[in-house]
Parts: C-alpha cells; sequence; structure tokens
C-alpha cells in the first residue's frame, strides 16, 4: 500500500501479541503501549531534518547534529493519550496538541468536539497519533482539521492498522506518510479491526455498565 510503513521489529512483535490478548489488565496494557510507542518513535522520526552545530564538550569542541525544526505532537482523544506520553518522553521540546474526536456508533462516523493546536504547527512538521486506523474516518477528518488551520507537513502514527483505512487516507491524502506497527485483515460490521486488541480507549482508560453518562 502507498506510503505505508509497517515498524518491523522483535520487541515490538513481542509486545504487541502481548496487548493484542484479551486476557491483559489494564495497568499491564498501559505500560506496554508506553513500550512500543517508545520503539516506533525511533522510526517515525528518522526522516526529521537536522542542523550541523559546535559543541563545547569539558575536553574539546565536538561537530554534532540537532533537529532543525523540532516536531508538534498531535493526538487523537482519548486513545491517543495512550501512546502520547512515549512521544513526549523522546521528544521533550515537542508542543503538544489535542483533537475530540468520537465515533458515531451507527453511522461509524467521526464527530469533532475539541482542537487545541499549537501555533507552531503550522510552520513545523506534525506528528499526529492515533492507537487504531481503522475506517480512516477519524484520522482523515483529523488530517483535514489541521490542514484548513495551516498545518502542511503531518505524518500519522497508529499502532495497529486496517487497510480499509490505509486506503481511505491514501485516496484522500495521497502524500501522507502512514507509520503502524503491523497490518491487520480487515474491518467486522461494527467497523473494529479484525484482529485488532478491542476497543484501545477502553482498554486504556477503561470502562464498565457504571460509566456516569
Amino acid at each position: 500500500m502507498k506510503n505505508l510503513h509497517i515498524i518491523e521489529h522483535p520487541l515490538i512483535r513481542h509486545k504487541l501479541a502481548k496487548l493484542r490478548d484479551e486476557a491483559t489488565p489494564m495497568q499491564e496494557f498501559r505500560r506496554l503501549l508506553d513500550d512500543i510507542g517508545l520503539l516506533m518513535t525511533y522510526e517515525v522520526t528518522r526522516e526529521l531534518q537536522t542542523v550541523s552545530v559546535e559543541v563545547r564538550t569539558p575536553v574539546g569542541t565536538a561537530s554534532c547534529s540537532r533537529l532543525e525544526r523540532v516536531p508538534v505532537l498531535v493526538t487523537i482523544l482519548r486513545a491517543g493519550i495512550g501512546m502520547l506520553g512515549s512521544f513526549m518522553q523522546m521528544l521533550p521540546e515537542s508542543p503538544v496538541g489535542f483533537l475530540g474526536l468520537q465515533r458515531d456508533e451507527e453511522t461509524l462516523q467521526p464527530e469533532s468536539y475539541y482542537s487545541k493546536i499549537p501555533f507552531v504547527a503550522r510552520t513545523s512538521p506534525v506528528i499526529l497519533i492515533d492507537p487504531m486506523l481503522a475506517t480512516g474516518g477519524s484520522a482523515s477528518d483529523a488530517i483535514e482539521h489541521l490542514r484548513k488551520n495551516g498545518v502542511e507537513e503531518i505524518t500519522f502514527v497508529c499502532l495497529v492498522a486496517a487497510p480499509e483505512g490505509v486506503r481511505a487516507i491514501n485516496e484522500r491524502y495521497p502524500d501522507l506518510q502512514i507509520y503502524t506497527a503491523a497490518l491487520d485483515d480487515r474491518l467486522n460490521e461494527h467497523g473494529y479491526i479484525v484482529p485488532g486488541l478491542g476497543d484501545a480507549g477502553d482498554r486504556v482508560f477503561g470502562t464498565g455498565a457504571d460509566d456516569i453518562r
């Protein structure tokens, strides 16, 4: 598939197997998601541009490199928060933005309810984070929202993707790069990725019959 980068690494595959397991408890799911996010950060940021600098060490001068532009991290609420921490750990200087998009369970279409994007995102590379790329509706709407607000350089990062979601982004944004740890088989009739790992938001934050509405 066009512009799709599947990050292959033994540790990612190992941790993803545990993450998929329905018996994995919430606290372990959170830790694994953070671990995989850290591993993915290396590949996602590989193409960031650097500039040469001279650094004075205690015993001399070293020729080094620094990021030319620090990327802005934007996460799609709420599940994206589960991966945000790992990217913030590796990119502590990065500004952070949030987009609130929720899926209508009948139409499977995303609805926007919150947006807070740093102004510097208009002139910086943006890493857009959401653990699941299912129908591609939420991701596409998030990309469109960013584009309408002057953001031009966007890379989309997810943990697990469905072919339908990748095709949806390819068709709407043919030049946008997608990074994922796994490309799964398909979507089911409810719009969930198969085999997937369930509802990432629920598995990160918990849910139950007594949730306050």
